[in-house]
C-alpha cells in the first residue's frame, strides 16, 4: 500500500492509496467540548495520519443489532468523535461529492464502520464519498448543560459540510456538486440540515433513506423535558460536564425510559429540533435549491414491530402471529415511512422543487425488506456484511448492488 499527502485546512494528511483509490480515514474536522458547539480543527505543524479508521461516538449497544450485525465493535470510542473518512479515485478531478450519514436513531453508528466503507460505489459511481460521524444520544441531542442548544449533532454535520466545501477539492471532488445521503436518522438529518439556513451553498442534493418522517413536525417540547428532568435526577448532583461516560450513558437511558409514554416520537426521543411546520417557509425555500430522492423498503418497520413487546409475542404463536406481526409491520410501514416520503415528494414538487421516489422490495432473508435492507447495496462488501442476519444465508445480490449503486451515483452526477 502506497502514502500521498494531502493539504487540508488541518494541515497535511498521510493518506494511503491502493487499487485506484485513496482513503483518508479518522480525519479530523471539528473539536468540541462536552456539551458545546463544535470548532474547526486547528491547523497541525505536522504529517497527520490518517490511514486508521476514527473513533466512534460513546454509545449504547444498537437494537437493530439482531438484523445488521455489529457495525462498531471494532472501533474506539470517544467523545471527541468529530471524524470523517474520504474515498475517492486516484485520479479524480472535479468528480460529484456524496457526504453519508448514518443511522441509527441518533444514538448509535459511525461513518467509520467498516460496513459503511464505499470503495465499490467510488470505483463505479466515480464519485468522491465522505463518511461523516458525529455526537450521538446525550451527548448530542440532549444538553444538560445548556437547554438552549440541543442540536449540537446536527452542528456536527454542518462543521462536516464545511470541511467539505474547504478541502475536497483536493481529493478530486467537486464543492459545487454534493449530495447529502443517510439512511434512518441519516435520512432524518439531511432534511434537518436542509431546513439550516447555514447549509444553504453546502450541498444541492440530498437522498432520504427509510427517514422516519411520521414523526416529521410533531412537538416534542414536553418529551425533551422529561427527557431533560429524568437524564439530571440520574446524575443525582454530578455535574454533566464532569460526569464520567458510565453515569452519562446511565443517564441517557433514564432519558429513554422517560421518553417511552410519548407514543410515535418517544421511539426516537433523540433527534434534532427542526421546523415544526409540514412545509414552512424554510422547507418551501429547501424545495427552491435541493434536488431529492425519498423512498422506504417495503417493510422498514417490521424490526421495530419484533422489538415491542406486543410484537414480540406475536411472533410466539407461529405462523399466524408471524403473519400478525408483518401485517401491522406494513401498517406502521406506511404511516411512518412510505406515505410520509410520498406526501414529502409531492410537497416538494408543489413548491416548485424537483423530487423522485422509490421503494425496495429485495427481499433476502428471514426479516423481509426491512429497515437497514439496502444499505448493503451501496456501501460495506459481501464480506463485511457476511454476519448481517437480514440477509439470510445468500448474502448481498452482487448484480442488484451494482444497479443501486448506479443509480445512487447517477442521482449525485445529475443524472
Amino acid at each position: 500500500m502506497a502514502t500521498r499527502e494531502i493539504s487540508s485546512t488541518g494541515g497535511r494528511l498521510l493518506v494511503s492509496e491502493d487499487d485506484g483509490l485513496i482513503q483518508a480515514r479518522g480525519v479530523r474536522y471539528a473539536t468540541a467540548d462536552r456539551f458545546a458547539p463544535p470548532v474547526p480543527v486547528a491547523v497541525s505543524p505536522d504529517l497527520v495520519d490518517a490511514t486508521a479508521r476514527g473513533p466512534a461516538c460513546p454509545q449504547l449497544p444498537s437494537r437493530l443489532g439482531f438484523i445488521t450485525g455489529p457495525l462498531v465493535d471494532e472501533l474506539d470510542t470517544s467523545e471527541q468523535c468529530q471524524v470523517l473518512s474520504v474515498t475517492a479515485p486516484a485520479d479524480a478531478t472535479d468528480l460529484p461529492v456524496m457526504v453519508w450519514l448514518h443511522g441509527g436513531a441518533y444514538v448509535s453508528g459511525s461513518g467509520e464502520a467498516a460496513k459503511y466503507d464505499a470503495d465499490a460505489l467510488v470505483r463505479e459511481g466515480r464519485v468522491v464519498v465522505v463518511r461523516v460521524s458525529y455526537r450521538l444520544g446525550i451527548l448530542g441531542f440532549l444538553n444538560l448543560a445548556d437547554a438552549g442548544c440541543d442540536n449540537l449533532g446536527l452542528q456536527d454535520q454542518i462543521a462536516a459540510l464545511r470541511w467539505v466545501q474547504n478541502n475536497i477539492a483536493a481529493f478530486g471532488g467537486d464543492p459545487r456538486r454534493v449530495t447529502v445521503f443517510g439512511q434512518s436518522a441519516g435520512g432524518y438529518s439531511a432534511l434537518a440540515l436542509m431546513m439550516c439556513p447555514e447549509t444553504q451553498t453546502l450541498f444541492s442534493r440530498a437522498i432520504l433513506q427509510s427517514a422516519p418522517l411520521g414523526v416529521h413536525g410533531v412537538d416534542r417540547t414536553a418529551m425533551v423535558a422529561a427527557m431533560r428532568e429524568s437524564a439530571l435526577a440520574r446524575l443525582s448532583g454530578v455535574a454533566p460536564g464532569t460526569a464520567d461516560i458510565g453515569l452519562l450513558m446511565e443517564a441517557q437511558v433514564a432519558a429513554l425510559n422517560a421518553a417511552a409514554p410519548f407514543g410515535m416520537i418517544g421511539k426516537m426521543p433523540f433527534a434534532p429540533t427542526v421546523e415544526q411546520a409540514p412545509m414552512g417557509a424554510a422547507m418551501t425555500s429547501a424545495a427552491s435549491r435541493v434536488e431529492i430522492l425519498v423512498g422506504y423498503t417495503r417493510d422498514d418497520a417490521l424490526p421495530f414491530v419484533m422489538l415491542d413487546q406486543r410484537g414480540a409475542r406475536l411472533r410466539r404463536l407461529g405462523a399466524v402471529g408471524a403473519a400478525a406481526s408483518s401485517a401491522a409491520g406494513r401498517l406502521i410501514t406506511r404511516q411512518m415511512f412510505g406515505a410520509p416520503a410520498l406526501a414529502l415528494a409531492a410537497s416538494w414538487r408543489a413548491a416548485g422543487g424537483r423530487a423522485h421516489t422509490y421503494r425496495v422490495d429485495w427481499t433476502p432473508g428471514p426479516f423481509g425488506a426491512c429497515h437497514c435492507i439496502e444499505v448493503p447495496l451501496l456501501l460495506g462488501s459481501r464480506e463485511t456484511w457476511s454476519d448481517a442476519p437480514m440477509l439470510g444465508s445468500d448474502g448481498v445480490d452482487d448484480e442488484l448492488a451494482a444497479r443501486v449503486r448506479t443509480q445512487w451515483s447517477a442521482f449525485a452526477h445529475g443524472c
